[in-house]
């Protein structure tokens, strides 16, 4: 494979599960010959760079941090994205791409936009499709992004050239990569991710509010542990993407509300007719899901 038809020098802002897996595979493939990474956490910092996920670390944007990237790949929380794309700006070499990989794709290309006019044709919005509830570096793993999806957003002013490198780094780690609006992006993932990671917050904050919702745990079993993962989740990293996607939920919000209202009314109602209906036809749907995945 020819390596250089990619970024030889990478800079990670971020070191944590998406960014530093995505380096782990790079590495491994030989298609990236030096990764920087910038990280306020010191301890996640030094962990990167003792197991290897990175090769120089910095605390901070610099020019010893950027000047020498020819990728700089932005895994913050989405709604640090405007300050890093501000403070970046004036490090960045001429030949310089900028991408970012957060679950929020209208706030990125308006993050874009606003610091980054005069090189909007170098920067893209990517999201990809893969994770956990962990974080941090030492969540980070080889083979994450196997058989996954890579979403582009595309704001119109792409470089083919940087484009194309940015779609094979991506595919070389296992991405299929599509491409839709950033408004299209948003609501899908607002209704096939963050409202459920809404969800699962909202109900084990319904237990633990129940009085005695503490007493009940020591019974819960695979049910509550598979329906409850996500809420594990990063509170910081959720609180941004829920509020940057905010119009959306929104709605959907206010969709899942009729839903408990219709199974509320059915079993005020001890309609064992149409709940059943209700209870099968959710499960076809998702039946019908899992067989095409």
């Amino acid at each position: 494979m020819n390596t250089s038809a990619f970024f030889p020098h990478i800079t990670l802002i971020g070191v944590g599960l998406i960014g530093g897996s995505f380096m782990l595979d790079l590495k491994r493939l030989g298609l990236v010959q030096t990764v920087t990474g910038i990280d306020t956490n010191a301890d996640n910092l030094n962990y990167a760079l003792d197991c290897g996920i990175i090769d120089h670390a910095y605390p901070n944007i610099c020019a010893e941090s950027i000047g020498n990237a020819d990728l700089v790949l932005i895994a913050t929380p989405v709604s640090v994205l405007p300050d890093v794309c501000r403070d970046i700006k004036p490090f960045l070499k001429e030949t310089a791409c900028v991408s970012d990989v957060g679950s929020t794709k209208q706030s990125a290309l308006d993050a874009f936009r606003t610091h980054l006019s005069e090189r909007l044709p170098q920067c893209f919005a990517a999201h990809p499709i893969a994770g956990s509830d962990q974080s941090g570096a030492k969540s980070a793993r080889c083979g994450l992004f196997q058989n996954s999806r890579l979403i582009i957003t595309l704001h119109g002013q792409e470089a083919s050239d940087g484009l194309r490198r940015l779609k094979s780094l991506w595919q070389a780690v296992g991405s299929q990569i599509f491409t839709m609006s950033a408004e299209e992006h948003d609501n899908i993932f607002a209704a096939v991710s963050h409202l459920p990671h809404l969800t699962a917050f909202a109900y084990v904050h319904a237990l633990f509010d129940h009085p005695h919702g503490k007493d009940y745990l020591p019974y819960a079993a695979t049910g509550f542990r598979d329906f409850t993962r996500i809420a594990s989740s990063h509170p910081a990293v959720w609180t941004d993407i829920c509020l940057a996607n905010r119009p959306a939920l929104l709605k959907l919000t206010g969709d899942l509300k009729e839903q408990l209202s219709k199974l509320e009314q059915l079993l005020s109602d001890g309609n064992k007719t149409e709940l059943y209906r209700y209870f099968e036809e959710a499960a076809q749907m998702r039946n019908d899901w899992l067989k095409n995945r």
